[in-house]
């Protein structure tokens, strides 16, 4: 009998029996209970009238609507190829993004998977609308086989508990920083056990001038921006820190100065107060970066909501510079060959704007980037995928059987 812990908080269900879920079979990835639930799940919080004041939760309904989990099946399965869960899998997700954790839960029960899922200590209204809405369809016996492959649960970083979920799962998903992964592994897993890891990234922003400024509707542009970065407090992965200008220069003088003029006004609208220590971290961000790198001029600003960093070096430390809550380096390139130099194994996201699919696609394969795994246009850099940081998710999560004919 293994050690149990009174500072586990169970959020769903309200008990565990942790031998009663080893016994639970993996399953086949896409099962139609899995995929009817998960349509329910979503029909349940678009009736929530509490998802109007977050919009992360209604994306997150959104994508689990049965039209959109069976057109992602269709990238998966085949009669050829026998696919199931690996077993039980233990979600670490991260503090900062708070519906995180239901689409690593997702990609887990998608797969065939019992998961056990480790949600933020700090309270998120998002992650009680959630779980309350599991917990709901849950008490209806159509849906009990995959509620019983679901434990969400909270607990404190000093907690034993992650010691004792890691010591039996067969997959471990770690969304955090580096630290934070560090640190988990300290927490030994079975010797076919292994850990999938989003550890720290950067990303950044790529805007042709010469498109920009033609665009008709540019406050729409900015707004997307705005979804990217100010949502998070541009401390998710996928928010851009840097932002690249290609184009002339008179064409780029004017398509900063609408940009940022359209960013700064949806801020002023949108987002709270700027508390005094983030202009703090700010102005230590900007010392920082002046002292350690050369041509750094910040842009006159009226207040602390929006700061620009122009700098006429691109620097491969470039991303050692970085600062929370509207804080960008932009930069004025020639040509993405300039982007190009910069790109190491840390980089996650490029948005873009202005730039067709053949151009983009030529810049990963012709400079054989070691880095960015994703590349959407400005305004989803949020928007999920069961491919992330490279990882195909589905494919990760199951194994393969393999049968020889005679």
């Amino acid at each position: 009998m293994r050690k149990s812990f009174d500072d586990i908080i169970l959020l769903f269900p309200n008990t565990i029996c942790i031998e009663e879920l080893e016994k639970i079979p993996a399953t086949q990835p896409f099962s139609n209970d899995v995929v009817e639930f998960l349509n329910a799940l979503s029909q349940e919080l678009s009736k929530d009238p509490k998802i109007r004041n977050y919009p992360d939760v209604a994306t997150f309904a959104f994508f689990c609507r049965k039209a959109n989990i069976l057109q992602i099946k269709k990238r998966y399965v085949s009669e050829e190829t026998i696919r199931l869960g690996r077993g039980i899998v233990f979600h670490v997700t991260p503090s900062n993004v708070p519906v995180n954790f239901a689409y690593s839960l997702l990609c887990g029960i998608l797969s065939g998977n019992v998961n056990i899922v480790r949600v933020p200590s700090k309270d998120f209204e998002q992650v009680t609308i959630i779980c309350n809405a599991i917990t709901r369809i849950a008490s209806n016996t159509v849906y009990q086989n995959c509620a019983n492959r679901i434990v969400i649960v909270k607990y404190d970083r000093n907690s034993s508990a992650t010691s004792l979920f890691s010591s039996f799962c067969d997959v471990r998903v770690i969304w955090g920083g580096d630290e934070t992964i560090a640190q988990i592994r300290k927490s030994s897993i079975p010797a076919r056990s292994f850990d999938v890891t989003f550890a720290d990234r950067y990303s950044l922003c790529i805007i042709n001038a010469d498109q920009y400024i033609k665009e008709q509707n540019h406050e729409a542009v900015a707004l997307g921006f705005y979804n990217d970065t100010y949502l998070f407090d541009q401390n998710a992965c996928t928010s851009p820190h840097l932002v690249v200008w290609l184009g002339t220069k008179e064409i780029v003088y004017k398509a900063k100065k609408v940009f940022w003029n359209k960013l700064h006004n949806i801020v002023k609208q949108k987002y709270g107060p700027i508390q005094p220590i983030i202009v703090v971290d700010k102005l230590t961000a900007l010392y920082n970066q002046a002292v350690n790198s050369d041509g750094v001029h910040k842009t006159t600003s009226n207040d602390n909501l929006l700061w620009l960093v122009d700098i006429d070096i691109l620097s491969p430390q470039i991303e050692d510079f970085r600062c929370s809550s509207g804080y960008f380096s932009e930069y004025h390139a020639n040509s993405l060959l300039e982007v190009a130099t910069i790109i190491n194994r840390k980089y996650q996201t490029l948005a873009y704007y202005g730039f067709n699919k053949m151009e983009l696609s030529n810049f990963v394969k012709n400079n054989n980037l070691p880095g960015i795994d994703r590349i959407v246009p400005i305004g989803r850099t949020t928007d999920f995928s069961v491919i992330w940081d490279g990882f195909d998710l589905i494919r990760t999560l199951t194994r393969c059987c393999n049968i020889i004919a005679k």
